[in-house]
């Protein structure tokens, strides 16, 4: 593979079923979540080997990386160095990433040299730059750094692959994914533990006899494996959580929706997802939590109880909020 593909899936959420029972509604629309698969990098990418330079320019497009690692025996599918080793091979990548990384730096750290001889409150900003690069030549992922706020906000926009946050996806045979774990995702476990990183164990294979069933077999064919829930929706649930993500959902008799914004994010820019002139004309949000509705059992119960507030523009929207803006055109 040479050029990324690029896949949409859909964020999975049981809350949009039983708003459609509740709403009677004609379609239900789910949220998504855009991956990209970018082929394996190559000891050398750094300085080009293998089309590193090309893949590394992918990896630098993405807000977070999903790093599979293969945690199982296989004679019939060969590893390219001969050996089955995740910690060699998270070395490896770790490794190309950080070299990238300290490469920018250099090119960063020259420029601010010359510019706080002449502006000495560049100096703060030259001493943080000198301490990360220190920390990479030390073979230590940006990512692991303790920061202050504001340092982190700085090292945030070098736009450095090292400090993007990381999920490993500990890969295992399908003898071995309803146990969780072997020797081989202990030493993921280990290696994330330290960066702070989270893991996800999944089976590939498994997984590609997944995607060509249909929902009522697929449910029939994990609980056979005594597994609760495929690894893509696990992938895809943690994803979410490590971006810092959450949903709000919209109900009506034409459709349910879930919403993607971050964390934090207030009422009129939360309005702006569905549509622009939503959040111009942003006059009130008439909210209600998915629970509180659920325990009512109709809007309008909920309403009653007093569970239905009107929230003005600093309201920060929460995950499972059901929402109904009001505005201008």
């Amino acid at each position: 593979t040479i050029e990324p593909n690029v896949g949409v899936v859909t964020v999975p959420d049981e809350r949009l079923k039983v708003l459609h029972e509740m709403y009677n509604s004609k379609k239900t629309i789910y949220t998504t979540i855009e991956f990209c698969d970018i082929a394996g990098l190559v000891k050398g990418a750094s300085k080009g080997e293998g089309l590193g330079n090309k893949f590394l320019g992918h990896i630098r497009e993405v807000d977070a990386i999903v790093h599979v690692v293969r945690c199982f025996e296989n004679t019939n599918i060969v590893h390219v160095d001969g050996r089955i080793n995740p910690a060699s091979d998270i070395e490896t990548i770790n490794t190309e990433l950080i070299l990238s990384d300290m490469e920018i730096l250099e090119r960063r750290i020259q420029r601010t040299s010359k510019a706080a001889k002449a502006d000495k409150s560049l100096q703060s900003e030259l001493a943080l730059l000198n301490r990360v690069y220190e920390w990479l030549s030390e073979g230590k992922n940006a990512r692991a750094m303790e920061l202050e706020e504001d340092e982190a906000a700085f090292v945030k926009t070098l736009d450095l692959l090292s400090y993007k946050p990381i999920i490993y996806v500990a890969n295992v045979s399908d003898e071995e994914i309803a146990a969780g774990d072997n020797e081989y995702v202990s030493q993921v476990r280990s290696i994330a533990a330290e960066e702070n990183a989270q893991v996800t164990v999944i089976c590939a294979e498994i997984e590609s006899e997944v995607a060509e069933l249909e929902d009522e077999e697929r449910e029939m064919f994990l609980n056979e494996l005594g597994i609760e829930e495929s690894g893509l929706d696990k992938l895809v649930k943690a994803s979410y959580h490590l971006l810092g993500l959450i949903s709000f959902l919209t109900c009506g008799s034409d459709e349910v929706s879930a919403w993607t914004i971050t964390k934090g994010t207030k009422a009129p820019q939360a309005a702006g997802k569905i549509h622009s002139d939503f959040e111009r004309g942003f006059i009130k949000a008439e909210v209600v939590s998915y629970d509180d509705l659920m325990a009512c059992g109709t809007y309008n119960a909920a309403k009653e109880k007093g569970l239905v507030r009107m929230e003005g523009k600093e309201y920060v929207v929460k995950d499972g909020d059901v929402v109904l803006f009001r505005f201008n055109v």
